[in-house]
Formats: C-alpha cells, sequence, structure tokens
C-alpha cells in the first residue's frame, strides 16, 4: 500500500522529526542502498542459480543471489526484441498492420515458434503476439529483419540499447534468445529491462497478460503459469534452454504497487513459476512502499544570492519512495541538506542539495534536491550588495 507522509516541508520534518542542515559541497545523486532496511519476515529460499525482487516505485531490490552472475537468458532476451519493435512502432519506422515476409531463416528457426508460414505474409501485430505469448523464434528473427535488415545489424541495435539501460554485463548476439557462448545477461540486467519495457510501453504490455494465442489454426497457451495462478501478475516473460535452465520474470501489481521477480535457472518450469511465486508473495507480505514527496512539488525555498529573485523554489524531479518493514514507516525521518551560497544563474533542475533518510536513527539513503524553477543574474546594483554582504557572511 503506498502512503503518502507529507504534503509540505514543515509536515514532513515535523512528523518524521528530522532537521534542516547545510551542506559545503554538492551532493551527488544516490542510489537507494539494497535491501536498505531488514525485512521482519524472513526471507524465502529460492531454488534457482540466480534470482532478484525489485520494489518498482522505490527501485529497490529487496532480495538478491547471484543476480549480477551472467547466465545464459533464453527467451527472456525477446524482451529486448519486443522494446525495439515497440519503439519502432512509437517512431512510425514500421505498423502494426504492416505485412512481413517470413524468409528462410526466420522459417527454419529452431525451438518454439508460431508456424508462420512462408507463403502468407504476417502482419507485425500477428508476429508481436506470436513472440510475446507464444515465444515464437520464427517471429522474433522476422521482426529483427524487418526493423534492422538482418538480424546481426539488429544484435548490434540490441547492445547498444542495453548500453544506454545500464545493463553492463549483457551481450546479444540474437533476438531470440538461442544458445551463444557469447550471449548472456544477469538477474540485474533483465530486471532493468523489464522495468524499462513495462514504463515506456503501457499500450503494448497488456500483451503479456494474454493467456493464449492462436495462429494458422494453431493454438498456445502463455507458458507463464502465474497468469493463471496469481489473479496479480500480468506478465512478462519465459525462457527456457537446457543449458539455461528454467527461466521466468514475473510481475505482479496489487493496489498502486508493483513488484519484479526474476528467477534464473530453476530446476523445472513449475519451480520457476513456484519460486517467482515466493518472491512476490514474500515482498508484499514483508515490505510496504512510501512515498516521502512527490515529484514537481516545492519541499522548501532557499536563499539566493546575486540573483533577479531572492529565493528558489526547490524539491524532486521525480516521485520518491522508499520500501520498509511493513508497518514500520513511522520510524522514517528526514533531513534537507542545502548548498550555501546559492548564487545566481540558477538553473531549472540544477542540484542544490538532497534530502537525506534515516530509518530508526540509521541512514539509509538520500535523494538530490533540485531547483524548480530558473533564477537570472540580478541587477548590477543587486549583485554588488550581495557581494558586500557575502564578504561579511
Amino acid at each position: 500500500m503506498l502512503r503518502f507522509l507529507a504534503v509540505s516541508l514543515v509536515a514532513l520534518i515535523l512528523s518524521l522529526t528530522g532537521v534542516v542542515a547545510q551542506a559545503s559541497a554538492p551532493v551527488e545523486n544516490a542510489i537507494p542502498a539494497s535491501p536498505p532496511i531488514p525485512a521482519a519476515i524472513p526471507a524465502p529460499t529460492i531454488a534457482a542459480s540466480s534470482y532478484l525482487l525489485l520494489d518498482v516505485a522505490s527501485h529497490q531490490v529487496l532480495l538478491a543471489a547471484n543476480a549480477d552472475e551472467p547466465r545464459e537468458p533464453a527467451s527472456l532476451t525477446k524482451l529486448m526484441t519486443a522494446y525495439l519493435a515497440f519503439s519502432a512502432l512509437r517512431d512510425k519506422t514500421i505498423s502494426l498492420n504492416q505485412k512481413v515476409s517470413i524468409s528462410e531463416q526466420a522459417k527454419s528457426a529452431v525451438g518454439s515458434r508460431m508456424f508462420a508460414d512462408p507463403r502468407v505474409p504476417v502482419s507485425v501485430d500477428e508476429l508481436l503476439h506470436g513472440m510475446i505469448i507464444q515465444s515464437g523464434n520464427d517471429a522474433s528473427i522476422a521482426l529483427a529483419e524487418l526493423i534492422a535488415g538482418d538480424e546481426t545489424a539488429f544484435s548490434a541495435m540490441m547492445n547498444a540499447r542495453a548500453q544506454k539501460m545500464g545493463m553492463t554485463k549483457t551481450h546479444f548476439v540474437n533476438s531470440t534468445g538461442l544458445p551463444d557462448p557469447q550471449h548472456y545477461s544477469t538477474a540485474a540486467d533483465l530486471v532493468k529491462l523489464a522495468a524499462a519495457l513495462i514504463r515506456d510501453f503501457p499500450d503494448y504490455y497488456p500483451l503479456y497478460s494474454q493467456k493464449e494465442y492462436r495462429y494458422n489454426n494453431i493454438t498456445q497457451k502463455n507458458r507463464n503459469r502465474l497468469l493463471t495462478m496469481d489473479p496479480y501478475v500480468d506478465g512478462v516473460k519465459t525462457g527456457y534452454t537446457e543449458s539455461a535452465g528454467w527461466c521466468l520474470i514475473a510481475s505482479a501489481k496489487r493496489g498502486d504497487r508493483r513488484l519484479l521477480s526474476v528467477v534464473l535457472g530453476a530446476a523445472s518450469d513449475h519451480a520457476r513459476a513456484s519460486e517467482n511465486q515466493k518472491l512476490l508473495n514474500w515482498g508484499y507480505q514483508a515490505f510496504d512502499v512510501v512515498q516521502l514527496y512527490p515529484a514537481g512539488q516545492p519541499v522548501s525555498t532557499l536563499p539566493v544570492w546575486k540573483g533577479d529573485a531572492p529565493k528558489v523554489a526547490v524539491g524532486f524531479l521525480e516521485d520518491r519512495y522508499l520500501s520498509v518493514p511493513k508497518g514500520q514507516g513511522d520510524k522514517l525521518q528526514a533531513k534537507l541538506m542545502t548548498q550555501e551560497p546559492l548564487t545566481a544563474p540558477i538553473r531549472k533542475g540544477q542540484k542544490v542539495g538532497a534530502m537525506q533518510v534515516q530509518f530508526a536513527g540509521t541512514h539509509v539513503t538520500e535523494f538530490p534536491l533540485v531547483a524548480q524553477e530558473d533564477i537570472a543574474i540580478g541587477s548590477l546594483l543587486r549583485r554588488g550588495w550581495d557581494a558586500m554582504r557575502l564578504w561579511f557572511k
């Protein structure tokens, strides 16, 4: 459950018993600790080679093991293929009703297929359904060839996008996830990809909740068992090869709160579903996510020197959340750290300090504080007067 704890800086600081202080140096953007605060409920034992549980709102990893270990991603690769296909649709370089001829390479793809007939052109919409719901390798290759000309060029696009997403331990050589020594990723990288796909393409993401798809008179079920086991699960993707084991990235949304779980190298189809279910259930049972402050709302005003205005409104570029043990949000404390002196010109979005957050007296994270408006250089008289005041300050 999301709980909005503050409507103004004064209310936040009074309710959380924080204080306002000053810092003499810029404060760098900080990433919440993972996990920042131990859960009161013991974590489950997960039978998998690698796993990770992410609270999407707070960007916090609640539980993980071997999450940075490179592994074969199998058909989880198709999340990146889909991301690039959705990007092409957004950029209007392809369209959903566009017809695509199935090449010999796509036709001869091994593994799971949507059974596209080379004699019958297939629409992009059908290929997306075949790739996402049926995990068709033929559909993945056809989309790659449509977007980039061939799989080699498409793989280069995949790798470029992965780097932009911060997937630093990932390398793709195909659009399908078929085994190759140079084709690998990690649980930590794959959760970034899944979160980006859900965030950037909300209109296409519902494809991942579709339980079956019929094409060429063949009905195939979505291999994500959790879609029928858990009413809150709405995606995202399964994967399997003999060398990768059974893999699944699952996403659940209860109320306004979304969790993402990744399980790589489980022992069976049933196990990859049950181990993801353990992670999701524990995440919801053991943690709350608390909204500390919304984006765009001023939390304070700071004095400005040598500017055309005496003060600048400051706040956050993004909504700021923190995952805390269930029922313990009242143990949070906030402390506003600001840079002094703050002199014009000031640009909207410029870092001017940080909000430090403590839990039960222990520092857990900090969020950058930014100017919410531009402040131009003041008049010659104002600059001279403030220079004199600073001299004696």
